[in-house]
């Protein structure tokens, strides 16, 4: 069974830092986008990091680049989210998120929910002020 399961959410003070963590078993990831997407109440999902497995290039949303970073570790099977100086507007819930791109994909799709196969169940963050 493909499972991906995420942990590290919390309650942080704006300026802090958690570091978000996604447990993925079930099968060989080697063809994988891994994701992180998030969702305030009352707002869509929204993309905010994602890594290939193999090759480790990254994407980020424009809001998240130099204060999160996403990473994996292969030998575990296991994706990082690391938030820095973290805003209230970060609060939400937190998804991982895998997308089987075996072949080739265009870049822009890593941003879009529709990419991706596999979810976790989410893990939510909330930044007080």
């Amino acid at each position: 069974q493909v499972q991906l399961v995420e942990s590290g959410g919390g309650l942080v003070q704006a300026g802090g830092s958690l570091r978000l963590s996604c447990a993925a078993s079930g099968r060989t990831f080697s063809t994988y986008i891994m994701g992180w997407f998030r969702q305030a109440p009352g707002k869509e999902r929204e993309f905010v990091a994602a890594i290939n497995w193999s090759g480790g290039r990254t994407y980020y949303l424009d809001s998240a680049k130099g204060r999160f970073t996403i990473s994996r570790d292969i030998p575990k099977n296991m994706v990082y989210l690391q938030m820095n100086s973290l805003e209230p507007e970060d609060t939400a819930v937190y998804y991982c998120a895998a997308g089987d791109y075996t072949g080739s994909y265009t870049g822009s799709r890593v941003y879009t929910p529709g990419f991706y196969n596999i979810w976790g169940q989410g893990t939510e963050v909330t930044v007080s002020s």
